[in-house]
């Protein structure tokens, strides 16, 4: 809980601004707060890619397409879960175009993809652009990872970034006061500076995050651990350096990748190939998107925690 007091010893004009600026201040916040509690009390809409049909039988390649910075995972899971439980998907197509993203959605991404593998169903992996940070973590759990020889990956990390507003607060004349349970209750509030007992508490909650991406990728790739560490430090690859460093399998384009997951389902021929249908954007979806993409930038730049 936040109490705003304003503060200020000045008066005339000087008052008049300090007060004026303090209340638009405030007014941001309100604004901001009750944006955040409207669309989080709303219901969800149904994505408006989020279609598939899946024939009884035949013999297809089910394509899923991870675009973007990873905010949630219940569309990729859902299609992984309907692909692998598919008689008439033989292999499922991973596209990846994807700088990374949050910390949970990206492990419910992985162990979805792991669900099919282990299944038995093939999994290819065909990076596009790149496939960094969450966007290589979700790979992890393919049987193979193919990327284009100039994409970009890798980025193994996490990070934490929390911005530091108090010296605005104080040429506004706001100031914020917490009244919390515990010393870290308001840890990561960007209304104070981070105290040394802050950074050592979220430093061991980074260190942890590190640590299961670490475990992830030296299983899934059969790597040691010390030649884990020894690229795990926040770098960014082409795919080819990726290649020579055990971090994917081959170098490919998306039609090279189709034409692997197609032999690995034993799909002779062209493969024909399942995938979301998309249907026209109406105006309530785009700005519910516009809304929901300043929701997680606000987001962003409270408290941002993730593999990217």
């Amino acid at each position: 809980m936040f109490i705003i007091n304003f503060r200020g010893n000045l008066t005339g004009e000087d008052m008049r601004k300090k007060s004026r600026d303090a209340l638009i201040g405030a007014g941001i916040i309100f604004v901001t707060t009750a944006l955040i509690f409207i669309m989080a009390r709303s219901p969800r809409r149904k994505d408006a890619r989020d279609a598939v049909s899946i024939p009884s039988s035949g013999q297809y390649v089910g394509l899923v397409e991870l675009n973007g910075t990873i905010f949630s995972s219940s569309r990729i899971t859902r299609l992984f879960k309907r692909y692998g439980e598919s008689s008439a998907v033989k292999a499922v197509l991973f596209r990846i175009n994807s700088p990374g993203g949050g910390i949970a959605p990206s492990q419910e991404i992985y162990n979805a993809v792991r669900r099919v593998r282990d299944g038995g169903k093939p999994v290819v992996v065909s990076m596009a652009t790149v496939a960094a940070s969450g966007g290589y973590y979700v790979a992890c759990g393919a049987d193979t990872i193919m990327a284009n020889p100039g994409t970009t990956t890798g980025s193994i990390g996490v990070i934490a970034q929390i911005p530091d507003v108090s010296g605005l607060m104080d040429k506004i004349g706001v100031t914020f006061t917490s009244i919390k349970s515990g010393p870290y209750k308001d840890t990561g509030t960007p209304y104070r500076s981070l105290t040394a007992r802050d950074k050592a508490y979220l430093q061991s909650w980074i260190d942890d995050a590190y640590e299961q991406f670490v475990d992830v990728v030296s299983e899934e790739r059969e790597l040691p651990r010390e030649k884990v560490y020894s690229v795990a430090d926040g770098r960014v690859f082409t795919g080819r350096q990726a290649m020579e460093l055990g971090l994917v399998d081959l170098l490919g384009d998306y039609e090279d990748a189709l034409g692997l997951a197609a032999r690995m389902g034993h799909i002779y021929g062209k493969p024909q190939v399942l995938k979301e249908r998309r249907r026209a954007l109406s105006l309530a979806d785009l700005l519910f998107q516009e809304a929901e993409g300043i929701l997680h930038g606000l987001n962003g730049m409270i408290f941002l925690y993730k593999f990217i």
